[in-house]
This record gives C-alpha cells, sequence and structure tokens, in this order.
C-alpha cells in the first residue's frame, strides 16, 4: 500500500505533465527519464536495497546505542572514582590536620622542657659561678694573709734587728731554750 501511494506521488508530481506532445512515447525524455527511474526502483526492491538500508540503520542505531550505554557506564563509573578519591582526600586532609596538631602539641612540649632545661641549667651555672667567686674571694684573702703575715715578719725583724743588742740577744736566746726545754719534756 505504501508502495503505490508513493508510486502515483511521484507520477503526479512529475514535469511529464508539463511537456507537450504524446506522453508514452519514447521519443519524450520524461517518458524514458520516468521508466528509467521506475526500473531503478524495481531493481532495488527487488535486491531489496531499503530493507538492506533498514538493517545497516538498525546496526548504526544499535552501535550508537551500545557506545551510548558504555559513555553511560565509563561516565558512572568515573564518577564513583571522583567520589572515592574526594573521600580519600578528606581523609588525608584530616590526617594531615592531625598530625599538624600533634606535632604543634610536641613542639610546645619540647619548648616547655627546653625552658625548663635552660633554667636548670642557668641556676647550676650561676651556682657554679657563685662557688668559683667564693673560692677566689677565699684565696685572696688567704693570699692576702699570708702577705700580711710575711710583712708583719719582716717588719717584725727589722724593728727588733734595730732594737736588739748584744747582751739582749743572749737573754732572748736564753729564754727561748728554756721555753723549749719546758715544751719538750
Amino acid at each position: 500500500m505504501r508502495l503505490i501511494f508513493t508510486a502515483l506521488f511521484a507520477l503526479s508530481a512529475s514535469p511529464a505533465f508539463a511537456a507537450s506532445g504524446p506522453f508514452f512515447s519514447l521519443k519524450n525524455t520524461d517518458f524514458v527519464v520516468l521508466i528509467a527511474f521506475l526500473i531503478l526502483v524495481g531493481i532495488m526492491l527487488y535486491l531489496k536495497v531499503p530493507k538492506a538500508i533498514g538493517d545497516m540503520l538498525d546496526k548504526r542505531a544499535a552501535s550508537i546505542k551500545s557506545e551510548l550505554d558504555e559513555a553511560k557506564a565509563l561516565r558512572e563509573e568515573a564518577q564513583s572514582l571522583l567520589a572515592s578519591y574526594e573521600r580519600k582526600q578528606k581523609e588525608v586532609q584530616a590526617q594531615a590536620e592531625r598530625i599538624v596538631a600533634s606535632a604543634k602539641d610536641e613542639a610546645t612540649k619540647a619548648a616547655a622542657t627546653a625552658k625548663e632545661e635552660i633554667a636548670t641549667s642557668i641556676t647550676r651555672r650561676l651556682a657554679a659561678a657563685e662557688e668559683q667567686i667564693a673560692s677566689a674571694q677565699a684565696a685572696a684573702v688567704k693570699d692576702v694573709r699570708d702577705q700580711a703575715v710575711v710583712v708583719a715578719v719582716g717588719a717584725a725583724k727589722d724593728v727588733i734587728a734595730k732594737q736588739m743588742d748584744a747582751k739582749s740577744a743572749g737573754s732572748l736566746i736564753d729564754d727561748s731554750i728554756a721555753t723549749v726545754a719546758d715544751k719538750l719534756h
């Protein structure tokens, strides 16, 4: 039925009706073209070209549909991978924040420990310095006393030497011998 309507439509729209002279003559080019066209359409229908074209279009549509399905599957897979990577990124970010917080806490504790150690070290050094100062003071006092004794002995020697004559030297020696004898016995 469809074929009949197509053929009638083709005949009614043909320019053959506009030509002059007998239409059904081989001398009329419009008639010859119409017959050649009908033969071509007949050969195409006999060889089932429209069905082959339809099958090819169906195959093409099926391949396009399968490509679209594959693209949808790939898109869904990509979206799931993206979500997975975003989730992993958030986990890594949280872990990095925990590491930074832990490092800050450790740094604070290390700074406090270092301050305590420095304070202890300063206290020890101050105590050692005070001991050195006290030792130096004691050594200086001892040196001054020793020097004072040496100066006093030298001064006493000079004074005694100036005031001593032979008689007082003899009596001083006798007194010294008696003191030594008393202390030894």
